[in-house]
């Protein structure tokens, strides 16, 4: 026997279904922490090379030896990298401990923004260009052994500059010749004798964004140019890349990165809470790009255009990449990230009218006869088979499609969870003001305007769309979704939120003019049909 759901049309379930769908997916995709794949680790542990060197405990856990150590213990700073943007500290290890950024949208609380802050103390856990040995008793000496530099103060302006950090080890000089550009840029060459394994560390990733819900972790561009990721959490013993283009340290806007076109051979090692600590591996000379800061997609094209892989949008990075692209283009043209966003949304909706134009229409339909079907579902009570038989014969017979109304609803799901996390990730957005209050694209509305607006339109949008509810329970809890909707995007960054209230205004805008066109079409219908009769 039917129940009150099997009284609905299936184009009507199917709607519910993907309404309700989106309104937890999209809060599911906010509060979701990505997880390391069953696939994505079954692949990394293909790549551990057994002839590769391995990292014995004392590089992989070097607190021990740096905590017994009064030199490491004076966390004194032996030589400070200056530019209009940036501020770098070079601790008595030679390693890149203190990193901060001075433009006005990256300033914390009106001061200069630390991106190791947290991470500082944390002796366990590798700083940038830190070398560690494999040798046990050569690493001991090494991170309890000071370097001294050549200069202790660089201002960057329009020229590189450089400067050479030198270790004395029994038997070994250790040699970083630095250089640095004014754009976060560096270049090193690691002097150290053959025979001495070592490792260099792009460093951790930034402590900066330590949002829950964000991919936080290291990133491997290896050398067929797949990209693998290893999230905080997910780091297992040894893992081995050979060649690989990029090892980057990540979180949502930040990142501490080398990288060489020619290859390096990278490893991920497991801290005690199996977060990935980075490391290429070296014997002899070693050559290696870097880079430390925002990941502006602008910025890191201009240093080398592979580096723009380290802007990540998770599975959906195929589609979401080329979305901000053009995101980009319409900011050039019109020059405000917020009028960029209402532009794309415009553009989206354009793209995808033909489809929506047709599921808009199958849905009119649909109202249409749905006194019909209430009709046929009485009559065939308790007989399903003959019910969906007569029912296909009302669809055809009025050129009704039970899922054309919902396909829009469907494509509408990958196209916002790309725009969700363009929008999201997009580092472009962070100060970035669009009118009046919004002053900052990347944060929620402080006064909770466009979360209102949004949910207005989308029961205004409700209102104006077709539906052929039977049980009016049903009916009460689809009108609801435009609060669950307001409710769950409080929180979520105002430029995100500007893309679904405008949405929601083209969307009212085209059912106007569809339902007009439909009005207009049934008048003539029925003026044609009287003149025939006559």
């Amino acid at each position: 026997m039917f129940n009150k759901i099997d009284q609905l049309s299936s184009q009507t379930r199917i709607m519910i279904a993907v309404v309700l769908a989106l309104a937890f997916f999209v809060p599911y995709s906010y509060f979701y922490q990505p997880e390391f794949t069953e696939n994505n680790a079954t692949k990394i542990e293909s790549k551990v090379n057994a002839n590769a060197p391995q990292i014995s405990s004392n590089v992989q856990d070097a607190s021990t030896s740096v905590e017994t150590s009064n030199a490491i213990k004076d966390s004194a700073i032996i030589a400070t990298i200056e530019s209009k943007s940036f501020t770098y500290k070079i601790d008595k290890l030679g390693r890149i401990t203190i990193v901060e950024l001075k433009e006005e949208k990256y300033r914390k609380d009106s001061a200069p923004l630390s991106l190791f802050a947290a991470d500082v103390a944390n002796q366990s856990n590798p700083k940038i260009l830190e070398v560690r040995f494999s040798d046990s008793v050569l690493n001991n000496q090494a991170l309890n052994t000071p370097y001294r530099a050549s200069v202790s103060h660089l201002e960057l302006t329009d020229a590189p500059q450089s400067l050479t950090l030198v270790q004395e080890l029994d038997g070994i000089t250790v040699q970083k010749i630095l250089t640095f550009y004014s754009n976060g840029y560096y270049t090193a060459t690691i002097k150290i004798p053959q025979n001495s394994i070592y490792f260099v560390s792009p460093g951790m990733r930034p402590s900066v964004e330590n949002d829950a819900y964000v991919f936080k972790g290291v990133i491997v561009k290896e050398s067929d140019n797949t990209i693998t990721t290893v999230e905080d959490g997910d780091a297992q013993g040894q893992v081995n890349f050979s060649n690989a283009k990029i090892l980057a340290s990540v979180d949502r806007y930040y990142t501490t990165l080398l990288f060489n076109e020619k290859g390096l051979n990278a490893t991920i090692l497991s801290n005690a809470n199996e977060n990935p600590m980075p490391f290429i591996s070296g014997n002899g000379e070693l050559v290696l790009e870097g880079y430390i800061g925002p990941k502006n997609y602008r910025l890191l094209e201009s240093i080398n255009p592979t580096l723009t892989d380290v802007v990540e949008y998770g599975v959906i990075t195929f589609f979401a990449k080329p979305l901000f692209l053009l995101l980009e283009k319409l900011y050039d043209f019109c020059g405000n990230w917020g009028w960029a966003i209402i532009l794309l949304t415009l553009i989206v909706r354009i793209v995808l009218y033909p489809l929506t134009y047709k599921g808009m229409v199958s849905m009119q339909k649909l109202k249409e006869i749905a006194p019909k079907m209430k009709e046929l579902q009485q009559k065939y009570k308790g007989e399903p088979q003959k019910l969906q038989v007569h029912m296909m014969e009302l669809y055809k017979k009025h050129g009704a499609n039970p899922m054309g109304g919902c396909l829009p609803l469907l494509l509408q799901i990958p196209v916002f969870f790309a725009i969700y996390r363009v929008l999201f990730n997009a580092i472009e957005l962070k100060g970035a003001d669009w009118l009046l209050w919004i002053t900052d694209l990347s944060v929620m509305d402080p006064y909770f305007v466009l979360p209102i607006l949004m949910g207005g339109t989308m029961y205004l949008q409700q209102h104006l769309t077709p539906t052929t509810f039977n049980d009016p329970i049903q009916e009460k809890i689809f009108k609801f979704l435009p609060l669950i909707f307001t409710i769950f995007f409080v929180t979520f960054p105002s430029g995100l939120v500007l893309y679904w209230f405008v949405n929601n205004v083209f969307s009212i805008l085209q059912q106007l003019l569809i339902n007009k066109s439909l009005e207009r079409k049934k008048a003539r219908e029925i003026a044609e049909h009287k003149q025939h009769k006559v």
